[in-house]
This record gives structure tokens, sequence and C-alpha cells, in this order.
């Protein structure tokens, strides 16, 4: 501006095109119309069969077990973590070399060698014996009864998951500062407070997304409960009644979509339980003033300077 009575010139701003969103977009939207169109038309995916069976009341039992299976298998997992993780924090040389074996042995072997292990643990446990060491028996049971099937699977896939969540929760309580630690030791509290009211609660923020993770792959790794044998799960079901009909692509996409829909609430929950953990980390706080308000109340209110002059107000 020369002078007061100068117009202003204004920018005529263009907008930058992106043309080639667009044929991105055209392009995925061509792609997912045309997987429609094929899954519609094609009569071999016997849709009929889909509905008469995604309902069924073998599926939902299917569906029920496996929710059992997971939720179980996971508390099992989350509180053996927890106290592998807290061992290898732990200042006991012996704590740290148990808690290395267990990971190591855990996770270097295959999920389903293990489940195969504990469906024959009663072939090498005959009898569950308490007693005397080296003396008389006071109780006994039969393993057979004791370690069912669903006890098997559920004990099978816990110990697994267990080493792997170990390793989650030891990297969450790194990650928080040893600062914490040392600060709260300073003001008198004892070592497993500090870890239990302080550490934890901090290092949960890094340790919920990939225990979401865990517990997803925990959903699928129960389809193979098959090895203990383990008959009542949603894969075994929907495979069984795919031989007894002889159709199994209606009866896989049965499966398939009670597997996406239970692993949709689940990342629903997920995405709750992360916010709950996040805050004052990751969530964006609103201004709780606007910023023209704090300009127009610059320009009334004018702040005085140390050399006498003000700053905004009204001139």
């Amino acid at each position: 501006m020369v002078g007061k009575d100068a117009s202003l010139e204004l920018i005529d701003a263009v907008p930058v095109r992106h043309p080639w969103r667009w044929v991105g977009a055209a392009a995925i939207l061509l792609a997912l119309i045309l997987v429609i169109q094929s899954m519609t038309t094609n009569p071999k995916f016997y849709w009929g069969t889909f509905r008469t069976y995604v309902f069924d009341v073998l599926v939902i039992q299917g569906v029920g077990w496996t929710l059992i299976l997971t939720a179980s298998s996971m508390v099992i997992a989350i509180v053996l973590a927890i106290l592998l993780a807290f061992m290898r924090q732990s200042d006991n040389p012996l704590f740290r070399y148990v808690s290395w074996v267990w990971v190591w042995f855990f996770r270097g072997t295959p999920v389903y060698t293990q489940l195969l292990f504990w469906g024959s643990i009663g072939a090498l446990y005959p009898k569950i014996i308490v007693g005397v060491p080296f003396g008389p028996e006071l109780f006994s049971w039969d393993t057979a009864t004791v370690i069912n099937a669903t006890v098997a699977a559920i004990v099978g896939l816990g110990l697994n998951e267990s080493a792997y969540l170990a390793e989650i929760f030891r990297a969450g309580l790194k990650s928080v500062d040893n600062g914490q630690m040392e600060a709260a030791e300073a003001l008198g509290m004892r070592r497993s407070k500090v870890m239990w009211r302080i550490i934890l609660p901090q290092a949960m923020r890094v340790i919920i997304p990939p225990t979401g993770n865990e517990t997803i792959g925990m959903l699928k790794t129960t389809s193979l409960v098959l090895a203990v044998p383990f008959t009542l799960d949603l894969t075994f079901v929907t495979n069984a009644l795919a031989s007894r009909t002889f159709l199994p692509i209606p009866l896989l996409m049965v499966a398939a979509f009670w597997y996406l829909v239970i692993t949709s609430v689940f990342m629903v929950g997920q995405f709750y339980i992360e916010r709950h953990f996040g805050k004052g980390v990751d969530n964006v706080m609103k201004a709780p003033v606007k910023a023209t308000e704090v300009a127009a109340s610059a320009h009334a209110n004018p702040v005085k300077t140390t050399d006498g002059t003000t700053e905004g107000g009204k001139q």
C-alpha cells in the first residue's frame, strides 16, 4: 500500500491441482466395481448356501467357542507376560535368566507343535499326583479328565502367546524414563509399587497397540486347535459343514465373514483403549480461545512496553 487512497491488489490464488489423484481414485473405483460384479454374477460362489449357513446354530456356537478360546488364552498370556516382563527388569539374575529361557523356548517352537504336545500330555503323564516328594501319594487325578481338550487348547495358546507379550511389555516398560523410577524410590516408594502405580500406567500407551494386534492374531490362531484336538471352533465347524455339503467356497466365506466381524469389533475397542491411555500425549487439544478474539483483544487493550510505547490497541 503506497498511500491511504491506494486500492488493495488482491492475489488471484489458484489451488494446486492433483489430476493423478482423480486417476487413482477412478482406477480403484473401477477395480472395486469389477470385483463386486464378479462376486455377484459368478454362480460358483453359491450365495444361497452362504445365507443358509451364516447364522446356522453350529456356526454361531463355533463363533462363541472361538471367542472363549481367544479371551481365556489372552488373559493367561497377559498375566504371565506382566510377570515375565517384571522378572526381566529385576535385579535378581535368576529371575532374568528364567524369564529369558521362557521367552526363548515358547517363541522358538511352533504353536502347532506346542498344541500337539498339550493334546498328548495324558500319554506322557497319565496321572496328576500330589504327595510328599519321594514319599506317599496324597491325591491323584486322571490327566485326561483334568486337562481335557478345552483346557489343553487354552493353556497351549496362552503359554505360547505369553512369550510374545512379555517382549511387548518389556519394551513398554523400557520406554518410560528411568528418572521416574529414581524419583519415586527417592520418595520412599517400594519398587513393586512404583512399577504398578507409576511405570506400568505410562507404559500402557506403548503396550496397547501391539497387544491389540496380538489379540487379533490370537483370534485367527485358534484355527490351529485341531491339533489338540479341539473340534468346536469356527474353522473346524465350517470345514465340517463344507465336507458335508461338498461346497467349500461358501463355507469358507462364512468363516471369513465372522472373523472379519469379530476383528472389526476388536479394532473399535482397541481404538478407544488407545485413546484412553494416550491422554495428554496423543490427543490434539483444541485452542481455548479463537484467534480472531485474541487479535481483537490485543487491539482493544494495548500493552505498555519498557520504553513507554504501546503495542497493539486502537491508534
